[in-house]
């Protein structure tokens, strides 16, 4: 599987963990979106984040990662379920800095100060939102902090994006490991010591590791079992008939002006798919309510 996401534990279950690379989903976000490089590395990252948190649901839950900041790429929003299906856009993808190192991209500074949320759909009559101001805009320490404070679970994210010169991406990846109530103190030391040895997560994936091999070398000598392995793709929900009812949201004046026209034009911020709809379409719409 060229996207894949693996589900584990460790420790004898004190440790639960996750893995992906998604190099082939993330390139497909940035040819749809056009992201340009820093753009294309902070929608990666969230894009990475939001499946490894869908992978933590049940069937039909969803889960919605926004992400506010001040810089110049404005709003991310990434959206994933159990099901392995990711999708999300940026504000400003035509956003590239400069390096602020070689081969650094400088996502903390192009995102900027604000905050991250987390949205769960877990099929109540609310979903539950949880929400913490960004550290560094780099997306990975910035969920590190929300689950120590909102989830008051120790956790350690890791994310990285590599982009070619020429703007494809060679290498995603990155892992989630989770201390669960009760770890004992010599887990957290081998874990602490284990992460402080690990490359950068980018790096792994573009040497060809595979998602059980990053575990395996980020939990080494902790007893890995691994519990699932799925793939993940970039994969949008959105239809001609969705939004029609969009359209039909706008109501009945709106819609006539539309036909008048001659038709109409709706892109979907998460794909950037068209659909075009036609002046008896529109009427049809319009007979609709």
């Amino acid at each position: 599987m060229s996207n894949q996401l693996i589900r584990a534990r460790a420790a004898g279950g004190q440790v639960r963990a996750l893995a992906i690379t998604a190099t082939a989903m993330v390139e497909e976000a940035r040819s749809r979106h056009n992201t340009w490089p820093t753009a294309t590395a902070a929608l990666g990252r969230s894009l990475m984040a939001a499946a490894l948190l869908g992978a933590t649901l049940k069937n039909g839950e969803t889960v919605t990662l926004r992400i506010f900041g001040d810089g110049p790429l404005g709003g991310i929003i990434a959206q994933a379920g159990a099901d392995g299906c990711v999708r999300g856009y940026v504000q400003e993808p035509q956003t590239d800095l400069p390096p602020k190192a070689p081969g650094k991209l400088d996502v903390g500074r192009a995102v900027g100060q604000g905050h991250l949320y987390i949205t769960k759909d877990l099929g109540l009559k609310e979903p539950y939102t949880g929400t913490s101001p960004l550290v560094s805009g780099e997306i990975a320490e910035d969920l590190t902090y929300y689950f120590a404070q909102s989830e008051q679970t120790p956790s350690v994210v890791a994310l990285g994006v590599l982009v070619a010169p020429s703007g494809e991406v060679i290498a995603a990846g990155g892992y989630l490991i989770q201390l669960l109530p009760g770890a004992e103190e010599e887990v957290v030391k081998q874990l602490e010591t284990n992460v402080d040895a690990v490359r950068q997560v980018s790096d792994l994936v573009g040497q060809g590791l595979r998602a059980e091999r990053i575990l395996e070398t980020v939990l080494a000598g902790m007893e890995l079992q691994v519990l699932e392995s799925k793939e993940v793709r970039f994969d949008c929900r959105c239809s001609k008939e969705r939004l029609g009812g969009v359209l039909v949201s706008l109501g009945w004046q709106e819609l006539a002006e539309m036909a008048a026209q001659g038709g109409a034009e709706l892109k979907c911020h998460f794909c950037e798919e068209v659909y075009h709809f036609n002046k008896a379409e529109l009427e049809q719409l319009m007979q609709e309510l």
